[in-house]
């Protein structure tokens, strides 16, 4: 599996949500609103999820084992810090791919 595409959404409020993210698996599917959120320690990828009947959030998608959820996230901070540093006030888009 490799990540084709990283669109990072800066958020400009204060608060744990850094940046809502967008990826391309394989030039061929899209997963969206993965978050960058901050952490009590660091900076984390959440996937997307929503609240079921019960009130608990599920994930909707999600990687099936460690390694894969590290290179994702591995991959997504990554380009979530370069932009930081290359234009630290934008809340433009950014992409790669």
């Amino acid at each position: 599996m490799e990540i084709t595409e990283i669109k990072i959404f800066p958020v400009q409020e204060q608060g744990p949500l850094k940046a809502y993210v967008t990826i391309v698996l394989d030039k061929c599917f899209a997963v969206h609103d993965l978050k960058v959120i901050q952490g009590d320690k660091r900076l984390f990828v959440a996937m997307p999820n929503k609240k079921d009947k019960n009130g608990i959030w599920r994930d909707l998608v999600h990687p099936v084992n460690q390694e894969t959820r590290e290179k994702i996230e591995k991959e997504i901070l990554t380009r979530y810090f370069s932009i930081n540093l290359d234009n630290n006030s934008s809340s433009q888009e950014q992409a790669t791919e």
